[in-house]
């Protein structure tokens, strides 16, 4: 997968562990983050009052929590593509 910069402009909290997002580059995606939140970092997640403290780091552009956990915007941005390798991985 070509390593793409994008950022985030903004996100809505649609619904339980999932955000709509806005790229820069007017892409939107929609993600259930819920089959991720497994292990030390994104486990804490689950609780979704502590998922719904998500904010965009002002420097990097991606989605970050207090806790430290965060994904690579452009895993977000591609999120169709990877996201079954992603599940899979979290499962495991």
């Amino acid at each position: 997968m070509k390593h793409e910069i994008v950022a985030i402009k903004k996100f809505v909290i649609v619904g339980p562990y999932t955000l709509k997002i806005f790229f820069d580059d007017s892409t939107e995606k929609l993600i259930n983050f819920l089959p991720m939140l497994k292990g030390e970092i994104y486990g804490p997640l689950v609780d979704e009052s502590f998922f719904n403290t998500v904010q965009i780091d002002p420097e990097i552009k991606t989605l970050v929590w207090p806790n430290g956990a965060d994904f690579d915007p452009s895993i977000l941005h591609n999120w169709d593509a990877v996201k079954d390798e992603l599940f899979s991985r979290a499962a495991s």
